[in-house]
């Protein structure tokens, strides 16, 4: 079924899991596959993919005849009195009477204006509407996963910082207490040193708050198939030469919200079709068999039968033509007239507003591509600061405020790259998002 086929698009290749530190990799791929097979929105689109596919295999029930067979048996108990004009009255009671019937009746509808093409079209284009509909959710759950992933990543780059920063303000703190006693330093110096680094490693552990509700968050995407605890990638895979045109030529015959206005627009003219053959008389080939049976005991009309049969079968055809009902029909085709305008007007917005969104994007993405070219220079910058600005202060020739100068510009710099990183990450998933092609 097209939904699987589409689920099958990710399925991983590596059966091998990665430990790290005691908690088992997760790679991009596993948790795409993971949130394909059992996020709950794919399971609920899946579920009315399905349900289409059944209406689409039984739509050739709308050209079979319908059959119906009917059968009944009735038996009664009465009292009868009869007169006559020329003979005595009659008269008794406890009369039993006994009534068999059965029929087969098959009716046809031969033509009716082509309606039942029109609805069997109409079933198939849901159909393919319904695949649609899912690979748009395909997309967008894929782009939430991927994501999350790279946000969990980015709050592990950020954690990678902090200790560094941590590992500097060790440092302050030994260098400040060995000036202190050998009387070249100030408490005031230490303190602060110390308060610095506390203050590191509360940022440490809030960062560590952080990675757990996005892993959470990560698991609840994937619908809870990923472990309790586990480990991410430790880098942001990025494409830096991703071309607009590329994009903008194939978003027409790509892109799920644009396919999905197209589908409606093409079910609208469906529906005024079959709006359309109501027009037309209907025509109908009828048949029937009847039997029946009775049987009447102590009957008191010497002239009634106690018994009889009947038995046979009639054909012929019918035809309904349609003179006046209430304008309904008018009204209906005029109703369908305007929704084939009203699809035909929303996929002009669509395109109009993917092609938009395109733009904005590809903006974004150029910004950020530039912006982080330039934090990857910056970062050797800041970092050859602190060494110097360290070492300086070891050997007694800069004070401390100059340290912690230094270290606060590394500490921006890490925030601005990492940020950098993940921001093209994000722009570079919107883009391959807009275009429907984020699964390749």
């Amino acid at each position: 079924m097209e939904w699987k086929r589409i689920i099958s698009i990710v399925t991983i290749a590596c059966s091998l899991h990665i430990t790290v530190k005691g908690q088992q990799m997760i790679t991009l791929q596993e948790a795409i596959a993971a949130g394909l097979h059992s996020n709950y929105d794919i399971l609920l689109l899946s579920n009315d993919s399905v349900a289409a596919a059944t209406d689409k295999r039984y739509v050739y029930g709308a050209f079979l005849p319908n059959i119906n067979a009917t059968a009944g048996t009735l038996w009664s108990t009465s009292a009868q009195k009869q007169k006559f004009d020329t003979r005595d009255d009659v008269e008794g009671s406890g009369i039993k009477t006994g009534n068999i019937n059965a029929a087969v009746n098959l009716n046809w509808t031969l033509f009716d204006g082509l309606k039942m093409f029109a609805t069997k079209q109409r079933i198939d284009e849901l159909y393919n509407l319904g695949s649609i509909n899912l690979k748009a959710q395909v997309v967008n759950t894929t782009a939430e996963i991927i994501n999350n992933y790279y946000l969990i990543v980015r709050q592990k780059q950020l954690l990678k910082a902090i200790e560094e920063q941590m590992s500097i303000n060790e440092e302050r703190v030994k260098l400040a207490d060995r000036k202190l006693s050998v009387g070249l330093g100030t408490k005031p110096e230490l303190l602060q040193a110390k308060v610095d680094l506390n203050a590191q490693k509360a940022a440490h552990l809030e960062q560590q708050t952080i990675m757990i509700r996005l892993r959470d968050q990560l698991n609840q995407l994937t619908g809870m198939q990923l472990p309790a605890v586990y480990e991410v990638a430790d880098s942001i895979p990025l494409e830096l030469d991703m071309n607009i045109s590329d994009i903008q030529n194939q978003v027409e015959t790509s892109n799920p919200t644009i396919l999905q206005a197209l589908k409606n627009a093409d079910i609208a003219r469906i529906s005024l079709k079959e709006a359309k053959a109501s027009r037309w008389p209907v025509i109908s080939f009828v048949s029937a068999y009847n039997f029946t049976r009775n049987e009447n005991h102590n009957n008191i009309n010497p002239f009634a039968s106690t018994f009889s049969r009947n038995k046979g079968y009639n054909f012929g055809f019918t035809a309904s033509i349609p003179i006046l009902n209430n304008l309904s029909v008018n009204r209906n085709i005029q109703q369908a007239k305007l929704d084939v305008e009203y699809q035909d007007i929303a996929v002009s917005k669509q395109k109009s507003l993917v092609n938009i969104w395109i733009k904005v994007a590809y903006n974004s993405y150029q910004y950020q591509v530039t912006a982080l070219n330039l934090e990857e220079e910056n970062i050797e910058l800041a970092k050859e600061n602190v060494m110097i600005a360290l070492e300086r202060f070891r050997q007694g020739i800069s004070t401390y405020l100059e340290l912690r100068e230094a270290q606060k510009s590394l500490q921006d710099a890490y925030d601005r790259l990492i940020a950098a990183r993940y921001n093209t990450k994000l722009s570079e998933t919107e883009l391959l998002r807009l275009k429907g092609e984020i699964i390749r």
